[in-house]
């Protein structure tokens, strides 16, 4: 059984254009993910998916797979699976943002064990508790609820469960932009159409509820800080030292 984990970096932001190639304690944030992918021991290989030439001579420099892309795709996974078909001896597939320099490579192992396991499921992605009050409300924080057995029932931007009583408080998760993908499983999915909820809440992850998939989620102990704006990189740099 191979997995192959997929970076998919575009040039196109609206709040960072030329994001992958932002530089974070004197490395370019494409390298840092993809330093961190390679830490992973799941892992049979590493690619980063890009449709800007900008981004793939940096990597390549840097000594990463690359895959050109098309332009035009709709999301990540999309662009994924586009480099997926390609990948002929692979069974599993994860989608790491290259936008997160601190993902886990712990967590990219789970992820990968998940989807090589007895009885996989056919999606698997992340979430921790959300311990910060501020973000219940914030529409950028997308909330998961979970079955009894760890599968997703719902993924929202706004704050589910909702707390009717006082006296009951219930965990809330933040989600994670990690996936897993079985192959076969994201060539379909790519397939289908949007739904209604993905169209109203702009989560593709919701595309595979709708079509009765199973998206197992794995609870992380510790929130990766993304970069989604120019503020947030010296904050990614001191979290950096830390680790250091």
């Amino acid at each position: 059984m191979s997995v192959a984990g997929i970076i998919p970096a575009r040039w196109a932001s609206t709040r960072f254009p030329g994001k992958p190639l932002a530089l974070i304690a004197g490395k370019p944030l494409i390298q840092h993910v993809w330093e961190q992918c390679k830490k992973a021991r799941k892992l049979d290989r590493v690619i980063i998916a890009t449709d800007d030439r900008r981004i793939a001579r940096v990597a390549e420099a840097f000594g990463a797979e690359i895959c050109m892309t098309r332009a035009d795709h709709p999301s990540g996974s999309d662009r994924l699976a586009e480099v997926a078909k390609k990948l002929l001896r692979t069974d599993a597939i994860l989608n790491i943002q290259g936008d997160e320099p601190l993902v886990d490579p712990a967590l990219i192992d789970r992820l990968a064990r998940t989807l090589l396991g007895t009885n996989p499921p056919e999606m698997v992605t992340a979430a921790t508790v959300l311990a910060d009050p501020l973000a219940l409300d914030n529409p950028n924080v997308v909330k998961v609820v979970l079955a009894k057995n760890g599968d997703a029932l719902y993924f929202s931007r706004s704050r589910i469960p909702f707390q009717r009583d006082a006296g009951n408080s219930p965990v809330i998760y933040r989600h994670q932009g990690i996936y897993g993908y079985q192959r076969k499983f994201l060539l379909r999915f790519v397939r289908w159409p949007q739904g209604a909820l993905e169209k109203a809440e702009q989560l593709e992850q919701l595309r595979a509820l709708e079509n009765g998939a199973r998206i197992r989620v794995l609870i992380a102990r510790d929130e990766a800080q993304g970069v989604d704006a120019p503020e947030d990189v010296p904050i990614v740099e001191a979290a950096l030292k830390k680790r250091k």
